[in-house]
């Protein structure tokens, strides 16, 4: 572990936002600072590098009407103000922000939530139960997915600091209606691709190797912070709904998730 780079991390510079247009810069309510700018560097498990799965670049950023940023950009915006009860209670459900931040009066409170990784190893431990798996198969189950889902992070991580990409909530507030807010709370991080996406297509893979496809399960991890249950027919499935689920929210464009499952 001392040689995997993580000890690292906080040596490096800050990470500094540009005031380029249509690239990242902090998010309401805290705007706090991007998170974890150098976790390319980790050592990674089964890629040769960070690099390795890189997407194609995202749309450019073009506020012509007709422009793919521009019909991306007003698809969150209507998607947002249109947002159907189903859409909203799937976008809460994978929500999984470990640090929301909640304002009372002068007092900023950190709202402590599941992982996009720590929901995906609840339903590791779901699906293991449900398959009635040995104790072994249950352990191998938990790290080959945790040992994707470091590498998918790592993957994620090494293309939004590249791309550098703009939130939804600052371009839309910026250039089409100041009042918009998104569903979700804006992660403090560059936009493309989408981490949901990448991590929740590629824990599908691994899942559906092990367990088989057409696994159905009940998903139960975000009863404890008072979410109902959701059922599904597959880890894919599952896979897609956490993908899309960013869009409902109002915090990624639809090439982000598209480039993230691919």
């Amino acid at each position: 572990a001392k040689t995997d780079r993580h000890n690292k991390l906080s040596t490096y510079t800050r990470y500094i936002p540009t005031k380029e247009e249509g690239r990242w810069y902090p998010t309401p309510p805290a705007y706090i600072e991007a998170i974890e700018p150098q976790w390319k560097t980790i050592r990674p498990f089964f890629m040769d590098s960070a690099s390795q799965f890189a997407p194609p670049p995202p749309a450019p950023f073009d506020l012509d009407s007709g422009s793919s940023f521009h019909t991306q950009t007003m698809e969150v915006y209507h998607t947002v103000k249109n947002i159907t009860e189903e859409e909203e209670e799937i976008a809460n459900f994978w929500d999984c922000n470990p640090f929301a931040v909640k304002f009372t009066g002068h007092m900023a409170i950190g709202l402590k939530k599941i992982t996009p990784g720590g929901h995906w190893m609840g339903i590791a431990g779901i699906a293991s139960e449900k398959a009635n798996v040995s104790f072994e198969k249950a352990v191998e189950i938990h790290a080959l997915l945790a040992l994707t889902l470091h590498d998918a992070f790592i993957s994620c991580w090494d293309e939004k600091y590249r791309s550098d990409r703009i939130r939804p909530e600052t371009v839309i507030n910026r250039y089409i209606d100041q009042q918009w807010k998104p569903i979700l709370q804006t992660p403090p991080f560059p936009e493309y691709t989408s981490g949901h996406s990448v991590a929740s297509a590629s824990a599908a893979v691994v899942l559906t190797a092990l367990l088989g496809d057409g696994f159905a399960f009940d998903d139960d991890t975000e009863v404890i912070f008072g979410l109902p249950v959701r059922s599904f027919t597959s880890f894919y499935q599952a896979a897609e709904e956490a993908a899309i689920s960013r869009l409902y929210g109002g915090i990624h464009f639809r090439d982000a998730i598209d480039d993230g499952v691919a």
